[in-house]
């Protein structure tokens, strides 16, 4: 019998878990690294970028925001916070990587997927060192930014295969539809690499005086808005030849959620485009781009079968434990 008390039960998650406890664990390392994408674009949108000057370090002689007359008190906040939320995320990580680890049986794709997670954000971090050093170089901010969609794929990896079971995987649709929603995938990492570029051409690159790149911002938001009409195109033609397949209800669904982000992220992009780029949908439309990236691979993973969770017995309690009595 687990404890009711909070502490202990978020302890027993890790330290003796079970898979749906797991999964919630993966669950929060997906919400973490999408809340880490959102606060980004809020550094980029307050040009708070270089809030911290630099790194590891927020000023030349503290880690934390010290009164700096070249840099105000506001943009500081909100860079060291962003430095902050990453250590949560790293913790979070740490412990899914713990858990996947003492979870038993012991299933050794998980705990690979599960190491990815605290290693790509410390990746994540020294990324951003190297976006202080550089002062806003937009290639090193355009990856910085892609690096999360890349741990993205390991959280919502691990929060799908902590829900199911071991058996060989079993196509639920068929191949056509497979390879539909490959190209999906594909066309979906096109637009997140081509809105870095939109981004790194247009007024919020993080601070006033960083580097943009040299593109007309109108061509480069023209090739992003083409790629996201694709990706529509491509997700409807999945979501139709599902129903023509007669795919599970939970495929379906997962097509729909898709759509509908798709649509609102459609949505968001023209206003921001016709309201002279807002930094408040700024931050929103980057939010959209994770979000719809999460629905796009689990549409994929619910293509295929692997059988039912395993199930972790539950260690006896020492109060139901009946114990010997001497003869």
């Amino acid at each position: 019998m687990r404890s009711q008390n909070p502490l202990l039960r978020a302890r027993d998650a890790v330290w003796n878990p079970t898979p749906a406890s797991l999964r919630l664990l993966a669950l929060l390392g997906v919400l973490g690294n999408a809340m880490i994408v959102a606060t980004g674009g809020a550094v980029r949108v307050t040009k708070s970028g270089l809030g911290c000057p630099e790194w590891p370090r927020c000023t030349g002689d503290s880690l934390v925001p010290t009164h700096s007359p070249e840099h105000p008190a506001l943009n500081m906040a909100i860079e060291f916070g962003n430095r902050m939320i990453t250590f949560v995320v790293l913790a979070v990580g740490i412990a899914v990587f713990v858990a996947a680890l003492r979870l038993r049986p012991r299933r050794g794709d998980l705990v690979w997927w599960a190491l990815a997670q605290p290693m790509s954000v410390v990746a994540q971090a020294v990324i951003g060192g190297i976006v202080v050093l550089t002062e806003l170089h937009p290639a090193s901010v355009s990856l910085h930014f892609l690096v999360s969609p890349v741990l993205l794929i390991f959280c919502v990896g691990l929060w799908v295969r902590a829900g199911e079971g071991d058996a060989p995987p079993r196509p639920l649709a068929p191949p056509a539809v497979r390879r539909l929603s490959a190209a999906l995938l594909a066309a979906s990492a096109a637009v997140l690499v081509a809105g870095t570029v939109v981004t790194g051409s247009g007024p919020h690159a993080g601070d006033a005086d960083s580097r943009r790149w040299g593109f007309n911002i109108e061509d480069v938001t023209r090739v992003h808005s083409v790629l996201a009409w694709l990706t529509a195109a491509l997700a409807i033609a999945v979501t139709i030849t599902l129903y023509r397949a007669k795919a599970p209800a939970p495929a379906k669904r997962r097509a729909h959620e898709l759509l509908a982000l798709i649509a609102a992220q459609g949505a968001v992009g023209y206003i921001q485009y016709f309201t002279g780029v807002p930094g408040a949908l700024v931050v929103l439309h980057m939010l959209g781009a994770v979000l719809m990236w999460i629905a796009a691979f689990r549409l994929h993973f619910a293509l295929r079968d692997r059988g039912p969770a395993l199930v972790t017995p539950e260690a006896p309690s020492r109060s139901t434990t009946e114990t010997p009595q001497p003869a």
